[in-house]
């Protein structure tokens, strides 16, 4: 699937929280997505958490 019609898909999904389960519905499907994403690529080696959390000096 193309990025535009991920795009389509995520923000018609979002739209049917938004109107069956409110803000707090909507919300929450935000912050977990966005938990998802990370988590996804680090399993895919695109983001690397050593460099974001390791040593604050390089020697």
């Amino acid at each position: 699937m193309s990025t535009t019609r991920w795009c389509l898909t995520i923000g018609l999904v979002l739209g049917i929280v938004l109107a069956f389960g409110g803000w707090w519905a909507l919300l929450s499907a935000v912050v977990l997505g966005f938990i998802g994403m990370i988590v996804g690529r680090v399993a895919e080696g695109k983001l690397d958490m050593a460099a974001l959390f390791g040593k604050a000096t390089s020697r």
